[in-house]
């Protein structure tokens, strides 16, 4: 069986969205390298009119998703078990390092949630891990969901070609990536670093090093002090 992302959503129109295109677009729809499903929780819904939500317990505004709908909806899915993941804005960081573990799943299973939220007592009951894709509230789970899962199908074996392209990636070591050049030579009065084009590979990564690190002390100082204490930590 290929990696699965099954998305539990009011909007399965919504996908694939960006899923559908480019390398990782055809490394489902032709190379069968991963599998995305998308299950419609309004079809769960007891009532008549299809309503899954109801007013929040305690007062307050909006509309709160279901327990008992959300269950029927991840009950009715078949197959080994697989990581469950809430879209939210309280959730933990989505990381690469989280993102690596999920990979060597069988796939994930991820609830887009709508409104106020989900009804807290089914994501504990079922174990579900919320996950934010950063400090920003969004109308609905459908675009997170869509971050996560990009970002762990194109760990998949195979979807984007050479492995060694990863290995220098932003987070793959606490490092961001180095900057990217390409022809022409010069734009609009700016040149390409002359030691990319000195054919020197020992000196070019060397530079290229030097730049995540000054990127990343720059940009990120938490993700550089995790880098220096872990520098540390293989010394030892």
């Amino acid at each position: 069986m290929p990696f699965t992302a099954t998305v539990l959503t009011m909007f399965p129109e919504a996908f694939p969205g960006p899923l559908g295109v480019s390398l990782i677009g055809t490394a489902w729809r032709e190379k069968g390298l991963w599998d995305l499903q998308t299950l419609d929780i309004r079809a769960f819904s007891e009532d008549k009119r299809g309503f899954l939500d109801d007013t929040p317990a305690g007062g307050g505004p909006g509309q709160v998703l279901k327990a008992d709908v959300v269950a029927k909806a991840l009950d009715s899915l078949e197959g080994p078990p697989r990581p469950l993941l809430y879209m939210s804005a309280r959730g933990r960081p989505l990381t690469q390092a989280r993102v690596t573990e999920w990979a060597k799943a069988d796939g994930i299973v991820v609830l887009c949630g709508r409104f106020e939220g989900v009804d807290q007592r089914v994501l504990d009951a079922r174990g579900f891990e919320e996950v934010s894709v950063g400090d920003a509230v969004l109308a609905g789970g459908e675009a997170a969901a869509m971050v996560a899962i990009e970002a762990c199908v194109r760990l998949v074996p195979g979807v984007l070609g050479a492995a060694e392209s990863l290995s220098t990636e932003s987070f793959e070591d606490d490092l961001l990536e180095h900057p990217q050049y390409t022809r022409p030579r010069t734009f609009e009065g700016h040149d390409i670093p002359e030691i990319l084009l000195s054919g020197d590979h020992k000196k070019i990564a060397q530079w290229r090093q030097e730049q995540r690190e000054a990127t990343t002390r720059e940009r990120r100082p938490d993700l550089w002090e995790r880098h220096l204490a872990n520098l540390q930590l293989k010394s030892k």
